[in-house]
């Protein structure tokens, strides 16, 4: 379940948390991530099916350039973009380089 981005949403805490309908993950998460991100999360934020999924979604993923970008290229991922790596990602995978190390290995 490799996001538009190249993070593993079946990895994620939210996913993990919406899946497993665990209220306690949910405010863990909410904590956690409050304090990594420097910004107020409830845990009634935490609800994620995944970012290529019809449903729900995190806030942050459904409003996210990344995805946003590869819906209107028509790419499943940034690693099929023939812009790979813009700016934009080239930012996000400095907060987030496992991200980058998936889409490096979409690309083999």
């Amino acid at each position: 379940m490799i996001a538009y981005c190249g993070l593993n949403c079946s990895k994620c805490d939210a996913y993990l948390a919406t899946q497993e309908n665990d209220e306690v993950k949910r405010e863990e998460t909410a904590k956690k991530w409050s304090k990594m991100y420097r910004a107020e999360i409830k845990a009634d934020q935490i609800n994620c099916n995944g970012c290529k999924s019809n449903g729900v979604k995190f806030f942050h993923c459904n409003n996210c350039d990344i995805r946003a970008c590869c819906l209107e290229k028509g790419v499943g991922n940034c690693a099929a973009c023939e812009d790979y790596i813009c700016k934009t990602l080239s930012e996000f995978i400095t907060l987030a380089p496992e991200a980058g190390r998936a889409l490096a290995q979409l690309r083999i």
